[in-house]
């Protein structure tokens, strides 16, 4: 049993502040990494999860990758931290939580893509302007400024 659920069995559905990271990994096309998740069934999001004790957040992404898509990735570039308000969740079974998501991007990864069938339905890459509609509000915000901040460098080195 990990960290979060060893918590939840003290504190209940109390709001809890959760942090986590996530890694946007791009293809040599040019194209993004997605997983269709399990939870909630059927939205897209970003490969990621929750911090666990002793983590820093570049392994956070590390091994939460790993796990959910059987890539290896490295050298991550930090895209944001995001926290407040906004980011307050309330789960299917009543926890609630305030996520504070560290987000990297990356385009070393190796390995073969593997899908874990318990967190994911299926992982694919996407064009940008071919993303699925049904995504992670929070996945897309952070989407749209990866794309606007260090994406057009991305296309331009990888075209070269």
């Amino acid at each position: 049993m990990g960290y979060i659920e060893d918590l939840r069995k003290v504190v209940g559905h109390r709001p809890l502040i959760f942090p986590g990271a996530v890694a946007v990994i791009v293809d040599d096309l040019g194209r993004i990494l997605l997983q269709q998740r399990t939870h909630p069934k059927g939205v897209w999001g970003i490969p990621g999860g929750l911090m666990e004790l002793g983590e820093s957040t570049e392994e956070v992404a590390q091994r939460e990758v790993m796990e959910e898509t059987g890539l290896v990735i490295r050298d991550l570039h930090l895209i944001n931290v995001y926290s407040g308000a906004d980011q307050f969740i309330k789960a299917e079974n009543g926890d609630e939580f305030y996520t504070v998501t560290v987000a990297y991007y990356t385009t070393n990864f190796q390995g073969d893509i593997k899908v874990d069938k318990i967190e994911s339905i299926q992982i694919a890459f996407f064009y940008p302007d071919e993303f699925p509609a049904n995504m992670v509000k929070s996945h897309r915000v952070i989407l749209d400024e990866f794309l606007e901040k260090h994406y057009p460098k991305l296309r331009k080195r990888n075209s070269t």
